[in-house]
């Protein structure tokens, strides 16, 4: 098996969870650090901006942002939706980057000129708003948050898989980021394999989040 299906994607999760007794957050933290650790092979000189929704692909940025941080990057996490409705994990990370004092900002409200400004600052923007779960049209304002980061110019990596692209088809949904580099987890997602995906995905990096392909059996 070199590449997992959305389906097998929840699956891989499930099986480490309930079999292997590994918590989700700990799931979590191996695959923000293992992002963080790509991104700074990759070089990073001068601001990182992470844009972070409120499902596990945001709490993943979130703990990016932590690891970032901790090794004396400049980061900053730009939350595009109330802390009250994040996920359970993503939640946590929250709490803890705010009890670090790290660099957060809520956006509730599109303020387009002023995200223009913030990604034309940045050396790296990091796609952290939709996982493997998407499934239709990304609505406003993540629409418009994807059009401007794709507009700057700035180089994009995305965790787990560009926001707005399909998982199994590796098609977009509808407006898709466009990123340099995506780091993904487990394996190579389905829709990958699909050649009109590199467009999107950029040079595709697996980062170990501690299961394995071998130990899982997915249906």
């Amino acid at each position: 098996m070199n590449a997992l299906t959305r389906d097998q994607v929840r699956a891989a999760d499930k099986y480490a969870i309930e079999q292997f007794g590994i918590p989700s957050v700990v799931l979590m933290e191996n695959a923000g650090r293992g992002a963080a650790e790509v991104l700074r092979s990759l070089g990073i000189h001068g601001p990182v901006v992470i844009c972070c929704g409120k499902g596990n692909n945001g709490g993943d940025g979130l703990v990016i942002a932590r690891h970032l941080a901790n090794a004396g990057c400049d980061v900053s996490a730009l939350l595009f939706a109330y802390p009250e409705s994040l996920s359970p994990d993503a939640a946590m990370q929250w709490n803890i980057v705010q009890n670090m004092h790290l660099s957060t900002e809520v956006c509730t409200v599109l303020d387009e000129p002023k995200l223009v400004a913030t990604f034309a600052k940045a050396d790296w923007i990091v796609d952290a708003l939709f996982g493997t779960g998407l499934t239709g049209l990304l609505r406003t304002p993540y629409d418009r948050v994807i059009a401007l980061m794709n507009a700057s110019a700035r180089q994009v990596l995305a965790v787990d898989i560009p926001s707005g692209l399909d998982c199994d088809t590796g098609e977009p949904l509808g407006v898709t980021v466009r990123a340099a580099h995506t780091v993904t987890f487990v394996a190579l997602k389905l829709g990958f394999t699909n050649p009109a995906s590199t467009a999107f995905t950029g040079q595709v990096h697996v980062a170990d989040i501690g299961i394995g392909l071998v130990s899982l059996k997915l249906t």
